[in-house]
């Protein structure tokens, strides 16, 4: 208790700041510890005998003044038993000898009840200090101060117990007097700050924490001296002396009175928590790393744009991560090399696809040098960089002086062991530098986003061959038909707004048919990717196979039908093989479907028939009349079987127009296919327009219509064969017919001004017309077309196809289809609804094609 400055503070007094030792003066309420303790007094004179009897000496042995005044306090209150030892300690006394001891007494009868604690007869025990004095006599007297034993055992229980805590506390202790000094330490306080507990006495809190921090901790201390409220883990830093660690304490404050409840200053308890603080930190990070990884699965990689997945990563990271960054690809894995010089050592050109900053103003150039975004550049070979590019592992890149950048990680994007480009992450002055676990991390970011990365470019290789496998397989340059005006178009899907899109199964195709006609086709293989594009090649490939067959429309969808049905299955077209061989149910797990409108169209009649397996309807824009859908019953789509495909015949005017389309032109997620098929109809306003411009203009028009999937658009107007480019006769089934007939094409010919063609014309017409005779049926009908070419037809009712064969040297005939097939640039035969026609075809004179003489051909023969 020596500790306690002997002041208080009272309504009339000094300040709690007054300097010790000053006087205080005060009346209420109590100050002293004397009145905690009640300390009792009376005085005995030069007889022995109680000449004064204090206050505090009636309430604690519960006697009036007036009761104990002139009476011997030995014979009073000491118990008979000690009363000889009394006499003679009570000689001692008066002779001038100090005595201290405990003595028990007891309470006289009739003695007064002021305490309320002790009454008659009661005994107790008092410590006892005698002093001798002298009269004003000189006699010999003594002064008695007394105290009730049980109070001092109290306070020496309670002073034991203070400094148990206070000396044995594991927290660092301190007490704080009301000029803000420390009063008293312990031990654990010392082992931290240095020193012994003696040492720290006097200082303040600006003797262990940096000037702002004591501040704020001066400020709180006088806040708990004020108003008595105590603080609980407030947050403390600092150093310990000698050392440059940075130090974390959670410190409580409570203010501290004596015990007549005076406040005499701020008890401090501290803690060190920089272990807790660091583990804390360091779970924030993992969780802040956890957050970033579970974002960065969740944002990067949703497109399989290159550029874009770069700009992903850096939305991640900035700035959760870093205040600035960059994403720089190798130039040659985007341009679709495989290995591009250089890569294996890191000189290779790189091209800057991202850049992000959390920092306005600052531009991010981590190698000394500004690159902008989007251009190509490389890295010294000696650069941190270059090295992190070559040897596959982060590096850090050392900051410019001056510089805005303190902090940058360069960090390869590895995917699939190939570096695919480098990212770099940056933290401005301020910031905390990277650590070993930000290291981690930003190797972990970078190799997803290297990953996805890799992804689409390998993506968009597969896509531009696909591409290109898929426009190799289309009509190349502007198609040319007999009597008709052809224009197309093809748009991959999201051509119109840049982003990638796997490649479908649209396609379309122009194909000349014997006879001046032409089978126009749209189709569309449901599905997208590598193996539909495939499909389509096959399908097309099918479909101009069964052309040059001369099929009925109906007819080659039906075979393409069974086609389709083994295309996804294993062994392919083997396996479509198989099952038109056999019927069966449609697996469509194992089949690609497709839809397909094919049409035959007759430049002589201006006839075309059409044929539908489950596409959308033709569009046909009649001269001065509004476009309308034809009614081409739909069918099910190719793959599916079971069902037969019918055909419609529908009669062309001059200058109609034809639309065949897919899908893509009309159908979109945004709204039915109901109002893109009437936007389209509605943008054929003006079919006598160019066709380019016709197709141009419809594009134009549904341009919000379409964008997400293939667009295939064929146009034709119609340009039917004038009359007078047709010859067509009627023959009868006699011998003479074979001279009528060279007579009716050598005239046509000459009308034509086509006289080179005569003699070839006559000698073939010759051989074909005697086949009919020989082994036709009915009257024979010949007919001669003049266009591009020159084609010649000889139809009879016969079924029987001719069948050209090698004569021998001794046959005198089977010589006449070899003839044809020297002579002609090309020849078939086709079924008829009532017969068969076949054909040959000569190019005009004045082309690059040399005509064959026919003598020459004769001759070769035998």
């Amino acid at each position: 208790m020596s500790e306690i400055p002997a002041r208080a503070t009272g309504s009339e007094g000094p300040s709690d700041g007054a300097p010790f030792g000053d006087a205080v003066w005060q009346s209420s309420p109590p100050g002293s510890i004397y009145d905690y303790i009640k300390v009792a007094s009376f005085s005995i004179g030069p007889d022995g005998l109680v000449d004064q009897w204090s206050l505090r000496a009636e309430q604690l042995l519960g006697i009036r003044a007036e009761q104990a005044v002139g009476t011997d306090p030995i014979e009073a209150f000491i118990d008979p038993d000690l009363r000889e030892r009394g006499q003679r300690k009570m000689a001692e006394i008066l002779d001038g000898r100090e005595w201290t001891g405990v003595v028990p007494f007891r309470v006289p009868d009739g003695g007064a009840e002021r305490d309320g604690r002790r009454g008659r007869g009661q005994r107790g025990l008092a410590e006892v200090y005698v002093m001798p004095t002298r009269t004003e006599d000189g006699e010999k007297a003594a002064v008695c101060i007394v105290v009730d034993v049980r109070v001092l055992r109290s306070i020496e229980t309670d002073l034991a117990a203070s400094q148990a805590i206070f000396g044995q506390s594991p927290f660092g202790f301190l007490l704080i007097d009301p000029d803000l000094r420390v009063r008293r330490a312990n031990e654990r306080f010392a082992s931290v700050f240095g020193g012994t507990p003696d040492d720290h006495r006097g200082k303040g809190v600006h003797d262990y924490l940096p000037r702002a921090e004591a501040d704020r901790v001066s400020a709180t201390l006088r806040r708990v001296l004020e108003t008595g409220d105590s603080i609980t883990d407030m947050h403390v830093t600092g150093f310990t002396p000698g050392t440059e660690d940075r130090r974390h304490w959670s410190v409580n404050l409570y203010r501290v009175h004596s015990g007549s409840g005076r406040p005499i200053g701020v008890a401090w308890l501290g803690t060190d928590i920089t272990a807790r603080r660091e583990a804390a930190r360091e779970a924030a990070a993992a969780r802040r790393n956890l957050a970033l990884l579970n974002e960065a699965g969740a944002r990067i990689g949703n497109s399989l744009d290159l550029e874009t997945t770069a700009r992903e990563l850096l939305d991640v990271v900035v700035p959760g991560f870093c205040d600035l960054a960059t994403v720089d690809l190798y130039q040659g894995l985007l341009v679709g090399d495989e290995t591009p010089p250089g890569l294996a050592d890191g000189s290779a050109e790189l091209r800057r696809v991202a850049f992000s900053s959390a920092v306005s103003d600052a531009p991010f150039h981590g190698t000394g040098e500004r690159v902008k975004l989007g251009a190509v550049h490389h890295y010294p070979f000696n650069s941190p960089c270059a090295d992190a590019l070559r040897t596959a592992r982060p590096r850090t890149v050392p900051a410019e002086d001056g510089g805005l950048v303190q902090s940058t990680l360069a960090v390869p994007m590895v995917a699939h062991d190939t570096v695919v480009g480098l990212a770099q992450f940056a933290r401005t002055k301020g910031s905390e530098p990277f650590g070993d676990r930000d290291r981690d991390l930003a190797v972990e970011l970078a190799a997803r986003a290297a990953v996805c990365i890799d992804n689409a470019r390998l993506y968009r290789r597969e896509h531009e061959r696909a591409l290109i496998l898929q426009r190799s397989l289309l009509p190349p340059g502007d198609p040319e038909a007999s009597g008709l005006d052809i224009a197309c178009r093809y748009l991959p899907g999201n051509a119109a707004t840049g982003r990638p899109s796997e490649v479908g199964g649209d396609w379309f195709d122009v194909i000349e048919l014997p006879g001046h006609r032409t089978a126009l086709v749209v189709g569309d293989v449901m599905g997208r990717g590598l193996r539909a594009a495939v499909a389509m090649g096959e399908l097309r490939t099918a479909v101009r196979t069964l052309a040059g067959l001369d099929l009925e429309p109906a007819e080659v969808l039906s075979q393409l039908d069974e086609i389709a049905r083994g295309l996804g299955a294993p062994g392919g077209v083997q396996q479509a093989t198989r099952a038109a061989r056999r019927p069966r149910e449609a697996d469509l797990s194992e089949v690609y479907l497709a839809t397909c409108v094919y049409a035959v169209y007759d430049s002589v009649t201006r006839r075309c028939t059409f044929a539908n397996a489950g596409h959308l309807p033709p569009v046909l824009v009649e001269p001065g009349e509004s476009a309308l859908m034809l009614d081409v019953p739909p069918g099910l789509p190719l793959g599916v079987g079971g069902e037969p495909f019918e055909e419609v015949e529908v009669e062309l005017p001059e200058g109609a127009l034809l639309a065949l389309y897919t899908d893509g032109l009309v159908e979109s997620r945004d709204h039915p296919l109901d109002e893109g098929l009437q936007a389209f109809v509605g943008a054929l306003t003006d079919p006598t327009r160019p066709l380019e411009d016709v197709c141009d203009q419809v594009l134009n028009t549904l341009d919000s219509h379409h964008g997400e999937d293939d667009i295939a658009l064929l146009m034709a107007r119609v340009q039917g064969l004038p009359s007078d480019s047709v010859g067509d006769w009627t023959l009868p089934r006699e011998p003479r017919s074979v001279g009528r007939a060279r007579e009716l094409a050598r005239a046509k010919l000459l009308d034509w001004d086509m006289e080179p063609l005569v003699d070839t014309t006559e000698l073939l017409v010759s051989e074909l017309v005697t086949n009919a005779l020989r082994y036709g049926e009915g009257e024979i009908r010949l007919r001669l077309l003049l266009d591009r070419t020159l084609v010649c037809e000889v139809w009879d009712s016969g079924l029987v196809q001719p069948r050209r064969r090698r004569a021998r040297d001794t046959d005198e005939g089977g010589r006449g289809l070899q003839l044809v097939g020297l002579l002609s640039a090309a020849w078939g035969s086709r079924r008829t609804p009532r017969g068969k026609t076949v054909w040959f075809e000569l190019p005009l004179p004045g082309g690059d094609t040399q005509l064959t003489d026919p003598a020459e051909a004769l001759l070769s023969l035998f």
